[in-house]
């Protein structure tokens, strides 16, 4: 499957405001080491004003919150879901014990805004820009300090989530729920959000061994109505090869989305020619450019 420009493709450029993200601020003498030894990102190679995709798992590698670091000149911003910020302060809370580290919500402090394609960045004094470190096409984050009044979104929010999707890239509490889907499950890997040569990190052994072993099989696939533009399930609806569950569907709008499915039994499926569905329609699967995975190999009978 192409994903093309067409007239009812998502727009080529825009500015979008994003209220449902939040800031927090991260400071203190031990602020480095010690977001270093529980984030899947590395923390220690970060230059002043350079951004980094990543993640905070739980024991058993599970994806808890994932968010933008960026490092500055005193400390770190961390770029995230405005809803898990109360959470994720008591979770560092919970492992900073007596290290020498600050933490505050900042997120009333900033307003945060997506620019995409050519379109020119917010112009505002103070504000913190940096290129998305998933995938440079999902565009800039702006982080403006508040209130931003000379700020004018040229774009709603669902046309930066219709760019996302044409690209694949699954986002936290729209397409997964926090806490049930391991980092490659959610295409993390192939996004930036994992260093595995840095060292340990929260749920680092699970993570690793699924790497080295080879066992991750369910990813984030690029999911399309046929026909076309026909409107797609709720996120979490199963997605069905047969009568057989393969995955479940992330967000999707005007029919394109995306799922995520156990490869092997997709790949089960194309094969046997057995039509893959949601809610009675079917799908057309395809993997994202991004990926550093594909489909496997066919068993041989």
């Amino acid at each position: 499957m192409s994903i093309s420009t067409d007239p009812n493709g998502p727009p080529a450029a825009g500015v979008a405001a994003r209220p449902d993200r939040g800031v927090v601020a991260i400071g203190g003498r031990e602020a480095e080491a010690f977001l270093h030894g529980i984030f899947t990102g590395t923390v220690k190679a970060l230059a002043p004003g350079e951004a980094r995709f990543s993640a905070l798992l739980n024991p058993q590698g599970k994806v808890l919150y994932d968010f933008f670091l960026i490092r500055q000149d005193d400390g770190f911003l961390v770029e995230i879901e405005r809803a898990q910020v109360p959470a994720f302060l008591k979770r560092l809370t919970f492992y900073r014990l007596r290290a020498e580290v600050t933490l505050a919500d900042r997120s009333d402090d900033f307003a945060v805004f997506i620019a995409w394609g050519p379109a020119p960045d917010p112009d505002a004094d103070g504000a913190i820009v940096f290129t998305d470190p998933r995938l440079a096409a999902l565009g800039r984050h702006v982080l403006v300090p508040a209130p931003a009044a000379g700020v004018v979104p040229t774009a709603a929010l669902e046309a930066w989530h219709r760019h996302r999707l044409a690209l694949g890239v699954p986002e936290s509490s729209v397409d997964f729920t926090l806490g049930e889907f391991f980092p490659h499950d959610v295409d993390m890997d192939d996004l930036g959000g994992v260093d595995f040569k840095k060292g340990c990190f929260v749920g680092q052994e699970v993570v690793s061994r699924m790497k080295h072993r080879g066992t991750a099989r369910k990813r984030f696939v690029l999911a399309e109505a046929i026909p076309a533009g026909t409107e797609l399930p709720t996120a979490g609806s199963d997605v069905l090869a047969g009568e057989k569950g393969i995955g479940t569907l992330g967000s999707s709008i005007a029919g394109r989305g995306i799922a995520a499915v156990r490869l092997d039994r997709a790949r089960a499926a194309l094969d046997a020619g057995v039509p893959v569905t949601c809610g009675g329609i079917r799908l057309d699967l395809a993997i994202p450019a991004f990926a550093g995975f594909g489909w496997p190999a066919p068993v041989e009978e």
